[in-house]
């Protein structure tokens, strides 16, 4: 009886995780003119970091001024201008990341306790 419970509830778990699962379709465009609403909201995000003093000296310093970087963002896909857009708070200047310099951190204290130890 008890081996018949067991038997049962093994092929109750492959029947059911065994059921295919179909996504649905989905549309690309909500509205038909989200692509442009979208890119000039991307657009506006862009420039205004671009326009932050310390973002336009950077760039100047590398050799692109604000026609250069213009055309640029005239030249960027509307996926990557919106991948841009969405991961701009991501991006680093130079240096490390605080997650970096942690494992650093973490890597130089593990050397100090083996040589003291």
């Amino acid at each position: 009886m008890r081996n018949r419970k067991g038997l049962l509830i093994v092929g109750l778990a492959l029947l059911l995780t065994s059921i295919p699962v179909l996504a649905g379709p989905v549309p690309s465009k909500t509205a038909v003119d989200q692509t442009v609403t979208a890119r000039e909201a991307d657009l506006a995000t862009v420039r205004g970091i671009i326009e932050i003093e310390a973002v336009a000296g950077a760039l100047e310093a590398q050799g692109f001024d604000k026609a250069a970087v213009e055309t640029r963002l005239a030249q960027l896909s509307d996926e990557d201008l919106n991948s841009l857009a969405q991961n701009i708070d991501q991006i680093q200047a130079a240096g490390l990341t605080t997650e970096q310099w942690t494992y650093v951190g973490l890597g130089v204290l593990i050397v100090l306790l083996l040589l003291v130890i």
